[in-house]
């Protein structure tokens, strides 16, 4: 009955639907006649359901027989206790919720909204082009609107904004990285992950639809033209923010490594708050006392871990190494890779490291447009967390719990008044002084300038 379905755990999921299940059935898709989509609650008695077991998922199955007839497997007929399909509407009552988990977070039921590709036409005025806030190998990313109450499409300027990203036809890993979005974005609720409001999948096209985050990514303020520079406290905020988002994700009952933890995937809202974006790559940690997973090497260049590198050997701490680079990054103003630097410029972690631990080669490689608007001990403080972050063997690396500690111990450390009124002065000077030309993008999809991406699997 399987058929050859190729999609993401579909076999390993039909195998343990008998075990414990609650099965939620969607709607298929109406331009799709080849598979429909079933949310899935899996029992926590088996051993060997590592990746599926307690947690919510999508899963797409076949969806028609040779008479046309949805192939559901006689198992998995949704029980009366679980949430029916009709359930995961807008309009529905909200799921229970499982207890809290990590900081302000918690593992939800999906209660997503599935949307038809004319919907989602309607919801950004077909696509135009004007609507495109920033492109990635997924796709392109486009503002929307849709209804705050129903998530119906709506009018430009009527309801709230939404970001739309609509996968390449020609991406081989479109559907993938698809399903894990909505597998982890499904899942998990918490202030500094982007939430996920609806999906699409038609015409052999994969659509996601998130909460608008209106400051668009950290890589455009870092390092693109025309937003003026991050002050200093600010930027503490931004890391505490993705801190807090990554330790949540690996404190969770089955921790998560994010894996492609770089500037263009933190989003930023009006008051700088750090969301997390794009859950593509995101991967189940290590389980049964293992220390890491192993896996074909994905990532964007600059940012990933020397060990995923050299072994495909991924550990919960491989998120720390790129935390660090991405640290390094804020503190200096600078990207992980940038080609038109001088040849030893152009590798971040090897240009700066040896002057981390020195404060008076610190202050050579600190961002200019702060323009002494920090505190020296603070600036101090994260130039050795960065070291920290940065350590070879992963083992030595801080967990994201200690990083999130000591970056909240910074953010009470102030500048001096003196410092401060210099920073006024020199950033107001600042502000006409021609900056390097980058090419803009608002809100991107999981392209960055900063590297390029690894081979995917």
């Amino acid at each position: 009955m399987m058929g050859n379905c190729c999609c993401c755990c579909c076999s390993e999921a039909y195998n343990q639907i008998n075990h414990n299940t609650t099965l939620n059935l969607g709607k298929p898709s109406s331009g799709d006649g080849k598979h429909f989509f079933l949310f899935c609650r899996m029992g926590r008695d088996r051993e060997n359901s590592s990746e599926i077991s307690d947690v919510h998922l999508l899963i797409v199955f076949p969806a028609k027989s040779g008479d046309g007839k949805v192939n559901v497997p006689a198992a998995s007929a949704p029980r009366k206790s679980g949430v029916s399909g009709e359930d995961l509407g807008p309009s529905a009552a909200p799921p229970e919720e499982s207890p809290a988990v990590g900081l302000e977070g918690r593992v939800i039921t999906p209660n997503l909204r599935m949307y038809t590709l004319g919907e989602l036409k309607k919801a950004t005025r077909n696509f135009r082009p004007d609507t495109m806030l920033g492109e990635g190998g997924f796709g392109r990313v486009f503002k929307g609107w849709i209804d705050e109450n129903t998530l119906d499409p709506a009018k430009v300027g009527v309801g709230i904004p939404v970001a739309v990203k609509k996968s390449n036809p020609d991406s081989e890993q479109g559907l993938q990285e698809w399903q894990s979005e909505v597998k982890f974005l499904g899942k998990f609720s918490h202030p500094n992950l982007v939430k996920l409001i609806g999906y699409c999948w038609e015409e052999r096209q994969f659509l996601l639809v998130y909460e608008y985050v209106q400051r668009g990514s950290l890589e455009n303020h870092l390092f693109k033209q025309g937003p003026e520079p991050l002050p200093w406290d600010v930027r503490i905020k931004i890391a505490i923010g993705a801190a807090r988002g990554l330790s949540f994700l690996h404190t969770s009952e089955k921790s998560v490594i994010f894996r492609d933890f770089k500037p263009s995937n933190i989003l930023l809202d009006g008051d700088y708050n750090a969301k997390l974006s794009d859950f593509g790559l995101a991967k189940v940690g290590p389980t049964n006392g293992k220390s890491h997973v192993t896996t074909r090497v994905m990532g964007t260049h600059g940012y990933a871990a020397p060990e995923y590198l050299a072994s495909g050997h991924l550990y919960v701490n491989s998120d720390v190494y790129g935390f660090g680079v991405v640290l390094l990054e804020m503190l200096t103003g600078r990207q992980a890779l940038d080609m038109e630097r001088p040849t030893l410029e152009q590798n971040l972690v090897k240009w700066a490291m040896p002057s981390l631990a020195n404060k008076k080669k610190l202050l050579k490689v600190m961002d200019p447009r702060l323009q002494g608007g920090y505190p020296a001990e603070g600036a101090i403080r994260v130039a050795g967390l960065v070291l920290m972050c940065l350590e070879e063997d992963p083992k030595s690396r801080p967990s994201m719990n200690k990083v999130l500690e000591e970056l909240e111990a910074v953010s009470a450390i102030r500048a001096t008044r003196s410092s401060s009124a210099a920073s006024q002065q020199q950033q107001q000077s600042h502000r006409r002084q021609p900056r390097r030309n980058h090419n803009r993008q608002h809100h991107n999809g999981d392209g960055s300038s900063g590297g390029g991406r690894l081979p995917r699997a």
